[in-house]
Order: C-alpha cells, then sequence, then structure tokens
C-alpha cells in the first residue's frame, strides 16, 4: 500500500503522511462502530445531543489552530480560515435545537383500540466521505445529525485535508464521544469501494466529483445502501433589469471568487440584463483587480492558491480554450505577479462567452466567472437551465413574486433572491441532474439518517 500524501499547495512540499488502513483493519473499524452503535442509540437524546454540541465546542477552541492549518493544507487564506467555524456552529445548534421534534414519535392514533404511531430509528454505521474545499462544514451536514440521531460514524476525509479529519475526530472524543462511535480512518479508494460493496455501511454520503459518485454508486449497485451524493455544481447568478447593481456585483463576485473559487455552490456564471450589462462588467472587474493573490499565510491575502496544481489546470485550460474561441479576458494577469503557472493562479472574467465553451458549462471551480448579456427573463431561464448540474441559483431583482416564480421554472436546489453562496440550516441542501441525490440540513436531514417504522398496537 502506497502511504496516502497531503501535498500543499502554499509550497509543494509534503504537509503530511499517512498510511491506509488494511482491509482487515479497516473491516475491524468498521466492527467496532457496529458493536458500539446500540448503546450509543440507547443514551438518551438530550445527552447525545449535548456530546455533539460539546465536540463542536472543543473544536471550535481550535480555530486559530485549525486556519493555519486550512492554509498549508488547502491555500485557503488564513484572515479567512476561522470563519469556518461560525457556519458549524450554526449549523449544529439548528439541528440539535430541532432533532426532539423531528425524531420524535408521529402518534396517528391512541385510542380505547388501538395505538398506531411512526418512529424513526437510526439506520447504524454511517460512512461520511468529506471533501477538501469546505472540510468541516460540509462533513458537520451529516456529522451531526448522524450522531444526534443515534448512528455510530467513520469519516473519511479527502486527502488534500487529512488534518481536519483528524481534528474532528479529536474534538469529539475530548467532548466524551467514544472512540468507537467517532472514527477518523485513512483509507484508499480499492479498500473504501470494497467496504460499500460488502455491506460495511448502513448509509453512505459522499461529497465530491461526479465522478467519484458515479465510483461510489458503483460500489453500491445491488446492495440497498442508501446513498446521499452531493456532487459537482456550476451554478448561475440572474441580475434582472431592477436588481440593486452594487449588491449585486459585491456578492456574486465574492461568491465566484471566494476560497479560489472553490465553493461547492459558488457563483461560475453570470447573465445580466443588457441594460446594467455594461456597469456590471465595469464593477466586476474592479472589484476583482482589488483582490491580492499571494500566500495563505499572509494576513493581506485575499486570493490563496487553488488547492492542487492540477486542478489550477484545468482552469487555466478553461480560460485558454474560451479565448481561442472568441472569450474576452478582461483581468490581466500581470496585475497578479504571484501567478506561479502552478497553483498560484491569477482571476479572470471573460466576457463574450457562451454556452459552446466549457467554462460555461463544465465545473471550473476555480477563480473564473464568464459573464453573458441577456434580453429578459426567458433567455436567462434557458440559459441557467442549460446545464448538467443543478444545486443552486441566484436571481437580483427587486420583485419577489417574478423571482418565486423563475425560480420555480429553474432545475436546481436552492433558489436564492439577492444572496447567493450561502447554507440556511432550516432549509434542505438538496441539488438535481448530476449535482447528485439526496439531502442534508433541515428536518430533511434527520430523514436521511433514520429509517421510519411502523407501529400499529391493537388494544384487548
Amino acid at each position: 500500500m502506497k502511504p496516502i500524501q497531503l501535498i500543499s499547495p502554499v509550497d509543494g512540499s509534503v504537509r503530511a503522511e499517512r498510511m491506509p488502513l488494511a482491509p482487515e483493519a479497516a473491516e475491524a473499524a468498521v466492527a467496532r462502530a457496529r458493536a458500539a452503535q446500540g448503546p450509543w442509540a440507547a443514551r438518551p437524546l438530550e445527552e447525545r445531543i449535548a456530546l455533539v454540541k460539546a465536540g463542536v465546542a472543543k473544536l471550535t477552541e481550535m480555530k486559530e489552530t485549525i486556519a493555519k492549518e486550512l492554509a498549508e493544507q488547502m491555500g485557503r487564506p488564513i484572515r479567512f480560515g476561522a470563519g469556518e467555524m461560525g457556519g458549524v456552529n450554526a449549523r449544529t445548534d439548528y439541528m440539535a435545537e430541532i432533532a426532539a421534534e423531528t425524531l420524535a414519535p408521529k402518534v396517528i392514533e391512541d385510542s380505547n383500540a388501538f395505538r398506531r404511531y411512526l418512529a424513526r430509528e437510526p439506520l447504524g454505521v454511517v460512512f461520511v466521505i468529506a471533501p477538501w474545499n469546505y472540510p468541516f462544514l460540509t462533513a458537520i451536514n451529516t456529522i451531526v445529525p448522524a450522531l444526534i440521531a443515534g448512528n455510530t460514524l467513520i469519516l473519511k476525509h479527502a486527502s488534500q485535508t487529512l488534518l481536519a479529519g483528524e481534528r474532528l475526530a479529536e474534538a469529539f472524543h475530548a467532548a466524551g464521544v467514544p472512540q468507537d462511535v467517532f472514527q477518523n480512518v485513512a483509507l484508499d479508494h480499492a479498500t473504501t469501494e470494497a467496504l460499500i460493496a460488502g455491506r460495511a455501511f448502513d448509509f453512505v454520503n459522499f461529497t465530491g466529483s461526479v465522478g467519484g459518485g458515479q465510483a461510489i454508486e458503483r460500489a453500491a449497485a445491488g446492495i440497498f445502501t442508501p446513498l446521499g451524493l452531493e456532487l459537482g455544481g456550476k451554478d448561475p447568478g440572474y441580475v434582472r433589469a431592477d436588481a440593486n447593481l452594487d449588491a449585486a456585483v459585491d456578492t456574486l463576485m465574492d461568491g465566484a471568487m471566494f476560497n479560489s473559487g472553490q465553493c461547492c455552490c459558488g457563483i461560475e456564471r453570470i447573465y445580466v440584463h443588457e441594460s446594467l450589462y455594461d456597469a456590471f462588467v465595469e464593477k466586476a472587474v474592479a472589484w476583482v483587480n482589488a483582490l491580492k493573490l499571494g500566500s495563505p499565510l499572509d494576513q493581506a491575502t485575499t486570493l490563496g492558491p487553488m488547492a492542487n496544481v492540477r486542478f489550477a489546470r484545468v482552469v487555466r485550460d478553461q480560460i485558454a480554450e474560451a479565448i481561442a474561441q472568441g472569450a474576452k479576458p478582461l483581468i490581466d494577469p500581470a496585475a497578479f505577479s504571484a501567478d506561479d503557472g502552478g497553483a498560484y493562479l491569477a482571476p479572470q472574467v471573460l466576457v463574450d462567452v457562451d454556452h459552446s465553451m466549457r467554462v460555461m458549462t463544465e465545473e471550473s471551480f476555480g477563480p473564473v466567472v464568464g459573464i453573458m448579456k441577456v434580453k429578459g427573463d426567458e433567455e436567462a431561464l434557458r440559459l441557467m437551465n442549460d446545464s448538467p448540474y443543478g444545486l443552486t441559483a441566484s436571481i437580483w431583482t427587486e420583485d419577489y413574486d417574478t423571482a418565486a416564480a423563475i425560480g420555480a421554472k429553474i432545475q436546481t436546489g436552492t433558489v436564492f433572491m439577492n444572496r447567493a453562496d450561502y447554507l440556511d440550516p432550516a432549509l434542505c441542501w438538496t441539488g438535481c441532474k448530476d449535482t447528485g441525490r439526496g439531502g442534508s440540513l433541515s428536518y430533511l436531514g434527520y430523514h436521511s439518517v433514520t429509517r421510519p417504522k411502523s407501529y400499529h398496537l391493537k388494544k384487548v
């Protein structure tokens, strides 16, 4: 077996190295999780909630260390690193708040003749395969409801953020969650797929690429293990004629460039009504030119390197292809001297783009955005739906009813009006088409990690 290496995008050095578990050791870890599940589920709900919240509190205490480690692992500027803990706490608090009501039996009848009710039971052992781009936020979406609902959990983190998985386990164990209830493991692809195919888990949640999701589905074929899959995205923003221009520019460009464009629901394409187009583009270019590309360990940096050289290569190729097809770049790479042709990549805004270009149809996951002029709602709607993905869509307008009407026709998981790149824990995080299936957060997040059980009790 080869060691799993974490290559830092900061300088290309090996930041961490872990040997993956051998198949026998991985199976033993699953066996321990399964043995621990019954006693964990038998604990009072209030106790499980308290332990989970305490685990997140311990994690939050590490936020300064985590910020530095995130900069070293995947390139997020250290000035933004601790911010991920805010979302972690908000999501934890909400899921803890709704747990008792959501998991409580739903009584249909309690009469002299019958007691009929619906209960929810934990699935058993939950397997979370977490991504590197938001290594705590994305993982916590499943970790929290899974543990609160009475499941045990095995976490496999992306190789790019190996330390994040270890920090999560460290925090939860320090808070009193038993070692076998929450296990962080290093696994290679072959062992991961073999475990899934062998029905080791009762639920698998994967966040990552479409190709990764397809591999998970193939491994789970015919075994009836439920899957949650959050895969690719190509999220659009639509700026109507009545939009607040400054607000639209600030939010959409932040959504396109934050985390070097490596956000699940980041903005990757923008459609602007012709009456606002020129002004929007001018302001967008000024916004991007104010960014500072550099070492993520520098407090002044607002745009760090991409997480891996190969990710940056994809973006460079898309940009070059688009320019060759007639797109016009508006950002001079020379203004971003830290661009080294590797992981450090200058941001880019492209105009004169269309949907014949990969940069407008395939996931970029980098600091580039294409902006197109549209005549109105019908054209914008057609273009927004012209995508194999459907995670979020952002509409900018002063007309609530029109936004809702357009949103009803967009093939997407979440419709935003006058905001973007945000997760509300009270709303389900879900997608359609190649973005995947299933849902996390909200009360439906508990439904993903539990099964319904009906009770039909006749009194005599």
